[in-house]
């Protein structure tokens, strides 16, 4: 499970999952050859960072952005994703090239929305080991944000005017759900119950009452949805906070026996400063890649290893 938020000046998220993928942050400059299974091979494109496995010199983006500041995230889906055949009058991209398919070629996501009416996401593996994950997306630049679920009835591009993206159930239900919450509010609380019983707040926050706190898709997508909104400014230590609303505690939600679901790393990709800012599970202490110092015409992959020990300011 994970959550993803977009703002004006930060694009991010949450990967929640019971182990690290050997995952690590990466720059992928403009000159970097980058190959496509069914659509023709790229030699000079936007330059991108994101997080990424990479495998066979390939990076499998989990989370990106490009040097126009157009973000990209896939977040599991299983059970309604649906991939298809090739299809001779479409471009056809695999699950694990579409990050890299549009952030290489769009530079916001009116640019993406015209490229997305040629997308086909198609079944291709990546390898025999490596099967395609059920994903969906969010793209979002500093003005607007959209969810791409590919399902059976089709790709689906759908305006995603929250900013927000969790798992299943499918986006229309997920915007559909926050109305049942159209009356929790960030003020105090009124009474409203009666007019003729003089009832008082007895504590700050109670106009929240009703907010969801469990751990489930639907819960995040509603408490990110309503602090997002109600976030009174657009910082890197506030989108952190934001993120922090919808984190996975180890321990708080069992997968399997023995096996707990827990966020290991939260990206925050700032587009004014062009950097990657992250911390993982077991290092709290921000970290900070900046574009700007790197050659970004250059053709070779840059790697930068998640920190994931623990990381204390000693005062004395």
């Amino acid at each position: 499970m994970c959550t993803a938020i977009n703002t004006k000046g930060f694009f991010g998220r949450n990967l929640d999952w019971e182990s690290d993928f050997g995952e690590e942050a990466v720059v992928l400059p403009r000159s970097f050859p980058l190959s496509f299974r069914h659509t023709k091979k790229l030699d000079s494109h936007y330059a991108i960072m994101g997080i990424s496995k990479t495998v066979d010199g390939y990076p499998l983006f989990f989370d990106a952005m490009n040097e126009k500041g157009l973000g990209a995230a896939g977040l599991n889906f299983v059970g309604n994703a649906v991939y298809n055949s090739v299809m001779p009058t479409k471009s056809n991209v695999a699950s694990f090239e579409f990050i890299p398919y549009v952030l290489t070629r769009a530079k916001s996501v009116a640019d993406a929305r015209v490229l997305l009416k040629d997308v086909n996401i198609v079944s291709t593996p990546f390898s025999h080991n490596l099967p395609p994950s059920q994903l969906h997306f969010i793209i979002a630049d500093e003005k607007e944000s959209i969810t791409v679920e590919s399902v059976k009835e089709g790709l689906k591009v759908y305006p995603n005017p929250a900013g927000v993206l969790t798992n299943n159930p499918p986006f229309p239900y997920q915007m559909n759900h926050l109305t049942y919450y159209m009356n929790i509010t960030n003020k105090s609380a009124e009474n409203r119950f009666s007019k003729s019983l003089d009832l008082k707040a007895v504590s700050r926050g109670m106009g929240g009452m009703g907010l969801p706190g469990d751990t489930s898709s639907p819960s995040r997508f509603v408490r990110a949805s309503f602090v997002k909104e109600n976030s009174p400014e657009d910082s890197l230590s506030q989108f952190f906070h934001l993120l922090a609303c919808t984190e996975q505690v180890l321990g708080a939600t069992e997968v399997n026996e023995g096996e707990f679901e827990m966020t290991e790393y939260t990206s925050a990709y700032d587009r004014k400063r062009k950097s990657l800012f992250y911390t993982t599970y077991t290092n709290r202490r921000i970290t900070e890649i900046n574009t700007k110092k790197y050659d970004l015409d250059g053709h070779t992959l840059l790697f930068f290893p998640l920190r994931r020990d623990e990381d204390i300011f000693c005062e004395n």
